[in-house]
């Protein structure tokens, strides 16, 4: 046996929220406002973060070499850049060959003196010796990073 429905029947209203629920009600007008209030404030937070983050002064590094002196020694040279009057600090390393870290020091970085010379005196070539646990295979700068 088959039950017949009207058209009127499937698409009371009654029907369709027994079903399906009630039709969600719409936000206020207060609400909506309160909301995009907050929202703009949410965003402007989050812009002021950005500019005092971005503020600080940057510091890169390049690896240049590093030399493997023993099982218990080595030594790593890199570049670092970075404004003269800034102190950085730099986390040094030196691997075996299964990339694990035998080796590890922090290296500071003080203030040089701003000159008429190349890049004003913004990059400067370090030479860090690190005893190790085992063989090193390789080393180098890990990061670099201004210390206020």
């Amino acid at each position: 046996m088959s039950a017949t429905h009207t058209s009127s029947e499937q698409s009371s209203p009654s029907s369709l929220a027994n079903r399906y629920g009630s039709p969600k009600r719409r936000l206020s007008r207060r609400a909506r406002w309160i909301l995009i209030g907050a929202a703009l404030v949410v965003g402007a937070a989050l812009m002021g973060i950005i500019a005092i983050t971005s503020a600080s002064p940057q510091v890169t590094s390049k690896n240049v070499g590093y030399n493997i002196v023993d099982s218990t020694y080595g030594t790593v040279d890199f570049r670092v850049s970075k404004e003269p009057e800034t102190t950085a600090k730099c986390a040094v390393r030196i691997l075996n060959s299964s990339f694990a870290i035998v080796g590890w020091k922090v290296v500071t970085i003080g203030p040089t003196a701003p000159s008429e010379g190349p890049n004003d005196d913004r990059t400067t070539v370090e030479t860090t010796g690190l005893r190790t646990e085992s063989l090193g295979v390789s080393g180098g700068v890990d990061t670099c990073w201004a210390v206020e």
